[in-house]
Formats: C-alpha cells, sequence, structure tokens
C-alpha cells in the first residue's frame, strides 16, 4: 500500500504568528508531500513495497546503495514527527516527570533548552536537533540531512527542523530567532511527555 501524506494535526494557521500558514502550505504540502512520492516510485515493487515506514529505514540506513530510499523514508517519518512537536497552545513547561527527567540528566530545564539551542544553531548546513531516550537516558543529538535518532538505536522525544525551508519565509537567515521561538509558544510539551512515557 502506497504511503500517504498525513494531515497536520492542526490548521494550516494555527501556529500563527510564529509559524505562517505560507511557511506550513510549502513545508508540507510541498516538502513533505515530495518525500512521501519520492519514497513511493522508490519502493514500488521491489524488496521495500510491504514494509513499514520504520522498518524501511532501519533497513536501508547506512547503506550508501540505498541512501535515496532511507533520505526520502526518513524525512517522511521526521516531517511527521516534527509536526506533532508543535502546537498552537504550546509553550510553557514539560510536566512534572518529564521536567524530573529533564533536571536528572542536564540540571536544569534551561540547561535543557540551552544545550538543545546550541546543538540546533551548530548543525551546519541542514538537518534537525533531537532530544533523545537511550539507555534510559535523555540526551541531545544533532543530525545532518535525514538522520535520525532510531537509525542510531535512540528514541526521538521531541525535534527542530532546522533546514532553512522550515524557517526561512518567517525568519530568514535567523535561526537562533527561531528557535526561541519554537521553546516559547510553539513546544507541544504533552507530546513530548506522552513520547517520554510511551
Amino acid at each position: 500500500m502506497a504511503f500517504q501524506l498525513p494531515e497536520l494535526p492542526y490548521a494550516a494557521n494555527a501556529l500563527e504568528p510564529y509559524i505562517s500558514q505560507q511557511t506550513l502550505e510549502f513545508h508540507h504540502g510541498k516538502h513533505h508531500k515530495t518525500y512521501v512520492d519520492n519514497l513511493n516510485r522508490l519502493v514500488q515493487a521491489g524488496a521495500h513495497e510491504t514494509k513499514t515506514l520504520e522498518q524501511i529505514i532501519l533497513d536501508t540506513a547506512g547503506n550508501a546503495q540505498e541512501m535515496g530510499i532511507f533520505n526520502n523514508a526518513a524525512q517522511v517519518w521526521n516531517h511527521t514527527f516534527y509536526w506533532h512537536c508543535m502546537s498552537g497552545q504550546g509553550g510553557g513547561v514539560p510536566g512534572d516527570r518529564l521536567e524530573a527527567a529533564l533536571i536528572k540528566d542536564f540540571g536544569s530545564v534551561d540547561a535543557f533548552k540551552a544545550a538543545f539551542k546550541e546543538a540546533a544553531l551548530t548543525q551546519f548546513g541542514s538537518g534537525w536537533a533531537w532530544l533523545v531516550m537511550k539507555d534510559g537516558k535523555l540526551s541531545i543529538m544533532k543530525t545532518a540531512n535525514a538522520d535520525l535518532p532510531m537509525a542510531h538505536g535512540a528514541k526521538a522525544l521531541l525535534t527542530c527542523d532546522v533546514w532553512e525551508h522550515a524557517y526561512y519565509l518567517d525568519y530568514q537567515n535567523r535561526r537562533a530567532d527561531y528557535v526561541d521561538v519554537f521553546f516559547k509558544h510553539l513546544v507541544n510539551w504533552d507530546f513530548v511527555q506522552g513520547q517520554f512515557e510511551g
């Protein structure tokens, strides 16, 4: 069965004024859709055609001959996850259990945010910043291009897309402002907590 472009979990204007409807329409309706279309074309009538998205990612990670399949599958997954990491009623503070874990592993919630922001700002070129769980511990990852935590044995809890198409229409080259707004107004802590406890 062909992969489908998932619906956004909110209206296209729900993140305004922090992320514009125009950005979401391009990012979801053009970029994310292209990854879905490319993936369907690449796996059609091949060995991966009946696999789940996660199976395709894990089976193609690190395989230079299947890099095109990995890149598109991973970007379908990454974007779907990213949309859920944000909410029009986002921002605020994490729930008690997640907050306690962040304090345990980073020293404070502010120290976690600073480390996450550093990862987002120092990811050279296109990529992602992540809060992940691995071996029972929270940590920060940054990945280039389509790479993602599951390819490295880690569970994603939160991500911020730092490809330029995620923010350039609204913030131009001000990636730091975009990341600040992401934390202050957009992070869907309920979703992050669900990933943490799931």
